[in-house]
């Protein structure tokens, strides 16, 4: 008979001990790693409606539409004040990878893909306003967004502050 009883209690504990790791399984496997994933410029989500914008709520397009977006021109007028606070914006978010002068001899440059040059000429002028300003919102290949950064008027001046650079 105590056979039998010793038995049932380790059938008792090793189904509790089943449930226990079963459940610690499930957590394991159900965790945030099999969410949606969505990569940074991939999407341009719309603010819920009746909801106050942080910063003005201008959405900025997508790296699909970047037609449309270089269409659209430059609402902040190339002034000197415009021009220094994106020379400002410029080293402190732009610097590391294209260099004080956008030549693209950053620091972080010889570590990854050497960045555009920023001060050709030619490369200004195959570029709109509405171009960069979308390039700054949603990033590209290898350059990161900073449409969380920054505010769309601050990625204007530094549009501005970059027409500056092909003149130097």
């Amino acid at each position: 008979m105590m056979k039998y009883v010793f038995a049932l209690t380790l059938l008792v504990l090793g189904a509790t001990a089943a449930v226990l790791g079963s459940n610690i399984v499930y957590r394991w496997t159900h965790n945030m790693f099999y969410t949606q994933r969505v990569m940074p410029g991939e999407r341009a989500f719309a603010m819920p409606p009746g909801s106050v914008a942080r910063n003005g709520g201008e959405l900025y397009y997508p790296k699909e539409q970047r037609e449309a977006a270089s269409a659209r021109k430059n609402p902040a007028a190339a002034t000197a004040a415009s021009v220094k606070k994106g020379g400002e914006l410029f080293a402190i978010y732009c610097t590391p990878c294209h260099g004080p002068g956008g030549r693209g001899d950053g620091l972080i440059a010889a570590k990854f893909v050497p960045p555009a040059d920023l001060s050709n000429p030619d490369l200004q002028k195959a570029r709109t306003d509405g171009y960069w300003q979308s390039y700054l919102s949603v990033g590209g290949a290898v350059m990161p967004a900073y449409g969380e950064a920054l505010t769309p008027e601050e990625r204007w001046h530094v549009v501005n502050f970059l027409r500056t650079l092909a003149k130097k």
